[in-house]
């Protein structure tokens, strides 16, 4: 059974590479494409005909199936025959031959496949569907954290940031999607980033009327800030406080929005906590974000309270007087109660409910013991 499966792969190898073989004997070059040759390929990277080799497979059934419909049914035959009765030692050297062959193909590296795609993005007589193409592309290649870094040298980032002006929203938001995939755990990225003047951009973004573009807007800024000290004090300096509260304040904006602003507030108030030196570009020092932190518990969505217990549990262990602001706003409207209030009439429903209740009276103690801690200092 193995020696036929292996066969099985061998035969497949063959089929390809003679195909490959053919058609560079014929003059069908591999080529990289270029945004300036549509006469020659229409900007694809490799040139085929119809149904041939598009730069790779997906697994080895798509394998095998792309070589059978290449293959004369008569002549697969036969070449399994004359395969199966070589010796180990012969399909070894042919197997060698084969791959020596196939490396001499040459395919487009990931660098390459990149400028392609840069190339086409900037190129302004394409229409919408490449460059939306194009986009789907950076969005695979950026998340390989050196791929990312070696979009910058191809002037990628530039061409990204300048498109978050574009006239159609699935631009901009595909353009802030990739900077966000790109930047994410990449401080030498987020730098190079920041540097353009994306987030000043990307900011501007949260004022679309269209849910997706704010939302990926959204996910690029946490991606530029988070861990980057940098990043967190050019936010605070374009008043990324008031835009959270803002965000936070609005009901009517799409839920998902307000979740993953108070996830980003929890980021940053750990980053506080450990950073010293980011006290003076504190968010916190927005009394009505911090407001509208604790009436997001308020909310019927019991996901969106959960997340805004734990902002405010990371506020919490903040060493600063937001504590003492967070009393006022704990006890003047009761919010702690009637979350459990609110939490009480789910609670034969689910298990999660119970787990977010037990994270409400957790919270509650942290409060009162971090305030009385300040409280003590202050005497």
């Amino acid at each position: 059974m193995g020696k036929l499966i292996f066969v099985a792969i061998f035969m497949v190898f063959v089929v390809i590479a003679e195909f490959a073989s053919s058609e560079v004997a014929a003059g069908a070059a591999v080529m990289v494409g270029s945004s300036d040759t549509k006469e020659e390929g229409d900007n694809k990277l490799v040139q085929e005909e119809e149904g041939d080799i598009d730069g790779g497979f997906s697994s080895l059934d798509g394998m095998l199936t792309w070589a059978i419909g290449h293959s004369d049914p008569g002549v697969l035959k036969q070449r399994s025959e004359d395969v199966q009765r070589m010796s180990v030692e012969e399909l070894q050297n042919r197997q060698t031959e084969l791959k020596e062959l196939m490396e001499r193909l040459k395919m487009p590296s990931d660098a390459q496949l990149m400028q392609v795609a840069v190339n086409d993005l900037d190129n302004s007589s394409l229409p919408l569907e490449h460059h939306l193409r194009a986009l789907e592309e950076l969005l695979e290649l950026v998340e390989p954290i050196d791929n990312a870094i070696d979009l910058q040298k191809l002037g990628g980032y530039n061409v990204l940031i300048r498109i978050l002006n574009h006239s159609e929203p699935e631009i901009r938001t595909a353009a802030a999607w990739a900077l966000g995939k790109a930047s994410q755990n990449n401080p030498v990225v987020q730098n190079q980033v920041l540097e353009l003047g994306a987030l000043t951009m990307l900011m501007k973004m949260m004022n679309s009327h269209t849910a997706e573009e704010t939302l990926k807007a959204l996910f690029a800024i946490s991606a530029l800030i988070r861990n980057n000290l940098n990043g967190q004090k050019l936010f605070y300096q374009e008043g990324g406080d008031k835009m959270l509260q803002e965000v936070l304040s609005n009901s009517n904006l799409d839920i998902r929005l307000r979740k993953k602003s108070l996830i980003l507030i929890a980021d940053l108030a750990v980053s506080q906590m450990e950073n010293e030196n980011a006290a003076e570009f504190s968010i916190f020092k927005n009394q009505l974000l911090l407001k509208a932190i604790v009436h997001s518990m308020e909310s019927t969505d019991i996901d969106l309270g959960e997340k805004a217990l734990y902002a405010i549990e990371n506020v919490l262990q903040i060493k600063s007087p937001e504590i003492q602001r967070l009393r006022e706003f704990f006890e003047s409207g009761g919010t702690m109660e009637k979350l459990k209030q609110e939490l009480q009439q789910f609670f034969d429903r689910t298990e999660h409910i119970t787990d977010v209740e037990s994270y409400r009276k957790e919270v509650h103690r942290l409060f009162h013991q971090n305030l009385a801690k300040v409280t003590q200092a202050a005497m």
